[in-house]
């Protein structure tokens, strides 16, 4: 059993161990477990044109089932050790923009979110999609693994109260700031400074599975603090203390409940098109940035900084939009807090399959995992967001054609809250500035083509605009 999980999964050839897949697997999990309780507040409680709402309890359990199928799968045929949920900002579009901008039902913003899924798997199963990763230059990749290092700090702050939102932001040229007035405000953002330096410390130590014992003894501290000074209210989402009961049967009337072609009779083929496109860009870019990124940090891409066996992961990727409509969870993605799990030693898929299985368990035990607070996961998305910035040195600052893309590509990232827009950018001001230091035919034609579908994205409401008006 042991040789052959070794030899399917290459757990030797690629420098670990069963133990250590499997202890990393538990570190990605509840790195991204935030997205079963936060999920569900983003989709579950808007009522759609019809007053129909999805159901906290209904997306819970639809947004486990989602990602425990996805991340096993992923596991399993991709063989990499990147978890699989409902991806973030997505799901913001999904709601925001098909349901409250555009007037869509649930079922039918679904409906376009599987036919985002549909195309993006045609993509990669014709190659075209391993075409656009391949063509990406060695300095954006770096800059793309940078930035995505920074933005997983940047959610890891501000989940956990260490970075806010200034209230009267519109009135003052600071839009964010350090707690609430410049001071640390709650005993939850002290848990997380204080799980910020152990796990900093458990690294610089070089201590085995350094990361788990971090999020296992900053949730102790955690319980400790809620016990003594009982912050409740304080808590990001979920309040560290034993749960009055461990969980029960999972709610999922809301799988299945899907209107394919729904938003083309509502809204119009055109302009229900471009909500596809739109959906298909941000999901292509977001997958395909935070891949590089955890290739490279995971030591398992080759020379030219390329996955091996791009395609087969790519094409069980673009499923997950698929998989995530379907479940009216949203589109399912590659994690960017599987960073997290590849910190702690993740080298392959069975790390993915113990994530995966937690994620199905987590359908029925819910309120048990909502031990571990966000304050105690998220010290290991900064840590690991450092770890990551070392990638910084493969980028040549000395040629600025190079060094104005790759640094926006790093700063929009956090700054906008999106990987999506840090490509875009990235690669549109690459093109522009290779144009003017004369090196127009060195740019990839592709490149070419995929900074112009850009261009379209971030233009993509005055389009809509312009035809509907």
């Amino acid at each position: 059993m042991v040789s052959t999980l070794d030899r399917y999964f290459h757990i030797t050839e690629r420098g670990s161990t069963i133990g250590t897949e499997i202890r990393a697997g538990v570190v990605t999990f509840f790195a991204m477990a935030y997205i079963v309780v936060l999920n569900p507040l983003i989709l579950g409680t808007s009522a759609d044109s019809e007053g129909t709402t999805l159901g906290i309890p209904q997306v819970a359990a639809a947004t486990a089932l989602a990602a425990g199928v996805m991340t096993l799968a992923f596991g399993f045929i991709a063989r990499y050790p990147f978890g699989i949920a409902a991806g973030l900002g997505l799901n913001t579009l999904v709601a925001v923009t098909l349901v409250a901008g555009e007037g869509l039902t649930w079922p039918e913003a679904m409906g376009l979110v599987v036919l985002d899924g549909i195309v993006i798997v045609a993509l990669a199963a014709s190659g075209f999609r391993e075409a656009v990763f391949n063509a990406i230059p060695a300095p954006m990749k770096a800059a793309i693994g940078v930035g995505i290092g920074a933005f997983i700090a940047l959610v890891g702050l501000v989940d956990a109260g260490f970075v806010t939102r200034v209230p009267d932001a519109a009135n003052t040229t600071v839009p964010v700031g350090l707690g609430t007035g410049g001071s640390i405000s709650t005993w939850p953002t002290v848990v997380f400074v204080v799980g910020v330096l152990l796990c900093g410390t458990l690294v610089v130590r070089k201590v085995r599975g350094g990361l788990f014992i971090g999020i296992v003894l900053t949730t102790l501290i955690a319980m400790a603090v809620e016990a003594w000074l009982k912050p409740s209210d304080d808590w990001s989402l979920a309040v560290p203390t034993l749960p009055e009961t461990l969980g029960g049967l999972p709610d999922l009337s809301i799988v299945g409940q899907v209107d394919l072609f729904g938003a083309f009779a509502k809204i119009g083929a055109l302009s229900a098109s471009l909500l596809v496109f739109t959906l298909v860009l941000a999901n292509f870019f977001d997958a395909m940035g935070t891949m590089t990124a955890l290739g490279k940090q995971g030591g398992l891409v080759d020379k030219q900084g390329n996955l091996p066996h791009l395609k087969r992961a790519l094409i069980v990727e673009g499923a997950g939009a698929v998989v995530g409509g379907a479940a009216s969870a949203s589109s399912n993605t590659v994690f960017a807090d599987s960073a997290a799990g590849v910190g702690d030693g993740a080298r392959t898929g069975l790390a993915n399959v113990v994530t995966g299985l937690l994620f199905l368990a987590a359908m029925f035990l819910t309120p048990l995992y909502s031990v571990v607070p966000i304050e105690a996961a998220a010290p290991v998305l900064v840590v690991v967001g450092a770890m990551m910035m070392a990638q910084v040195r493969d980028i040549d600052w000395g040629t600025f054609e190079v060094a104005l893309p790759a640094f926006l590509t790093i700063v929009v990232m956090p700054f906008t809250y999106s990987i999506a827009n840090g490509i875009g950018v990235g690669f549109i001001t690459f093109t522009v500035m290779s144009v003017a230091a004369g090196k127009a035919r060195q740019v990839h034609r592709i490149m070419w083509l995929v900074s112009a579908l850009f261009v379209v994205f971030f233009a993509i409401d005055p389009i809509m605009s312009a035809i509907q008006g």
